[in-house]
């Protein structure tokens, strides 16, 4: 039912943008002077709507119109790279709001002096997935460190997870409860108030891979819970398609490993102002305005190379 009302949602949209042309060739082949800046306006509108249309034929991937869970890491460098992370944060909120997706941050760890160690957001929208999987990959910053007395140039590193939100109708992950180990602790805060005085978050360990969740925000031990193994089944998903891809790539001798470091973009504040996506070489020299949540021209040079 879900995949037939998205189909049909689709099959309507696109014949009342066809109406909408007829309409519009109706108008301009009257003739008049008169219509001519509504015409105008109408036209802009529709040459809008076309752009995100053919934005959105790129999107043909698997799970390309599911909701997304976008993950960040700090990486090493202390508390430059996390307060790198919760910049990147900012970004994709900000990016995300304006696109009025619904977000909710199930995981939320914060660094001692500045910043966040990791954190996990639930993503949830039309084609999620499709626009945030160009964001998986290692994320490079390079300034003057507000921390350093010194006012030394620092370089930083954020590993930006993404994975798509599965229902479990869709989703063939199979997890057997003896495979788990969940441990209950209390929720880290601001302090005062913001405490848990309650032990509700919860770690699940996922013992033959031993991949590790934690969901800490909700203040029900239940709800974090089952966030944790919605979270779980995906990066479980996820590790058993690239090893699939592996396997292939193996077969195919094309395989390159995928090292940490090895960014995907680079986001320069000193000595000039440059973001640069290393796969793409897309540029934009507005590094205010792509932290503050300008990423679509972005995804899109990375999905039209990804259609190459």
């Amino acid at each position: 039912m879900k995949k037939a009302t998205a189909l049909r949602d689709e099959s309507e949209s696109w014949k009342a943008f066809s109406a909408q042309l007829n309409d519009l060739l109706e108008l301009a082949e009257m003739g008049d002077a008169e219509m001519l800046e509504e015409l105008e306006a109408e036209i802009g509108t529709v040459e809008k709507d076309l752009e995100e249309r053919a934005f959105r034929a790129m999107l043909s991937g698997k799970y390309d119109k599911e909701d997304a869970l976008l993950a960040i890491h700090a990486g090493a460098g202390g508390t430059d790279s996390q307060d790198w992370a919760e910049m990147l944060q900012r970004m994709y909120l900000r990016w995300a709001e304006k696109r009025k997706y619904k977000l909710s941050i199930l995981d939320l760890t914060v660094g001692e002096e500045a910043g966040i160690k990791s954190v996990t957001i639930a993503v949830s929208g039309d084609y999620a997935f499709g626009y945030l999987r160009s964001e998986k990959g290692t994320h490079r910053l390079v300034r003057i460190s507000p921390f350093d007395s010194a006012n030394r140039r620092h370089t930083s590193f954020a590993l930006v997870e993404v994975l798509p939100q599965i229902g479990d109708e869709d989703l063939d992950i199979k997890i057997n409860p003896k495979d788990l180990r969940i441990d209950i602790y209390k929720s880290s805060g601001a302090g005062g108030q913001s405490v848990q005085k309650n032990s509700t978050a919860v770690r699940m360990t996922h013992i033959p891979t031993g991949v590790v969740v934690t969901c800490q925000n909700e203040r029900s031990q239940l709800q974090n819970r089952e966030n944790a193994l919605k979270v779980l089944k995906a990066r479980l998903m996820a590790l058993e398609e690239e090893k699939q891809q592996k396997e292939l790539d193996d077969l195919r001798g094309e395989y390159t490993k995928a090292e940490w470091g090895s960014q995907i973009r680079s986001y320069v504040l000193h000595p000039y102002h440059l973001v640069k996506d290393h796969r793409t070489d897309f540029e934009m020299g507005n590094t205010d305005a792509v932290l503050d949540g300008d990423l679509d021209q972005f995804m899109e040079a990375y999905l039209k190379m990804a259609l190459e």
